[in-house]
C-alpha cells in the first residue's frame, strides 16, 4: 500500500517481530512531531480470530503485550538501523477508529464504513476526487471496493494512503464494537389492536 520506500523497509522488519510473537502489525506511521520524530506501530491479535464483527473483542493487546512487543522491536531496530535520526518508538492498540492496511484488512471488515483517502485523486465522471466514505463491499482482484451513496468505487490497494474504520457510535455507547454489518432494528410482528368506535 505504501509507496515510500521507508514506510515498506519499515513493514518489512516490524511485521515478522510481531508474527513471531502471535501478534499482527495494522499500521506503522513514523511522522515529525513537537518533540522529534515518533515511530508509532499498532498491534493487535489476529484479525482471523474474530467472528463476529460487532462484539468488543475480549483479551485483546494490553499495555504488558505493549511494552514487550517494544522491547523486542528496539532490539531488532537497532540492529537493522533502518532510520538514520533519532526518534521514540510508541507502541499501541489499534483505536477504535482502526486502520486499514492490508487486503485481508478491508475484506475482514466486510459490511463496515470506511474513509479511505488515495495517494493521487481518481478521474470520476464527476472530476478528481481523493477521498471516499461509504461501506465496505470487500476485496476483488486487489481492488478494494466501497459503496459511496449506493455508487461502488473500486480503489486499488497500492493507490491508498491510508484508511480507516468509521465506528457507528450509537452501537459503541450500547456496548458493542461499533463495525460490521449494523444490526437491523427489531420489527414487531404482534398483531395490532384497534380501538373500536362505538
Amino acid at each position: 500500500m505504501s509507496r515510500n520506500p521507508l514506510h515498506t523497509k519499515l513493514i518489512s522488519i516490524i511485521e515478522p517481530v510481531l508474527e513471531q510473537s502471535g501478534f499482527e502489525l495494522v499500521d506503522v506511521r513514523f511522522t515529525l512531531e513537537q518533540g522529534g520524530w515518533v515511530l508509532r506501530v499498532q498491534a493487535d491479535l489476529p484479525l482471523a480470530d474474530v467472528t463476529d464483527l460487532s462484539e468488543v473483542p475480549s483479551d485483546r493487546v494490553d499495555l504488558e503485550d505493549c511494552e514487550n512487543i517494544s522491547r523486542e522491536l528496539s532490539a531488532v531496530l537497532d540492529v537493522e538501523d533502518p532510520i538514520p535520526q533519532a526518534y521514540s518508538l510508541e507502541v499501541s492498540s489499534p483505536g477504535i477508529d482502526r486502520p486499514l492496511r492490508t487486503a485481508a484488512h478491508f475484506a475482514h471488515f466486510k459490511g463496515s464504513e470506511a474513509k479511505i483517502q488515495l495517494h493521487v485523486p481518481m478521474q470520476t465522471a464527476a472530476g478528481e476526487r481523493r477521498n471516499f466514505k461509504g461501506k465496505l463491499h470487500g476485496v476483488v482482484d486487489n481492488k478494494v471496493e466501497i459503496d459511496v451513496d449506493g455508487h461502488v468505487f473500486q480503489l486499488a490497494i497500492e493507490d491508498i494512503d491510508h484508511a480507516k474504520l468509521v465506528p457507528d457510535w450509537d452501537a459503541v455507547m450500547h456496548g458493542k464494537s461499533g463495525v460490521g454489518t449494523p444490526a437491523q432494528p427489531k420489527r414487531d410482528f404482534s398483531p395490532k389492536r384497534h380501538k373500536q368506535k362505538h
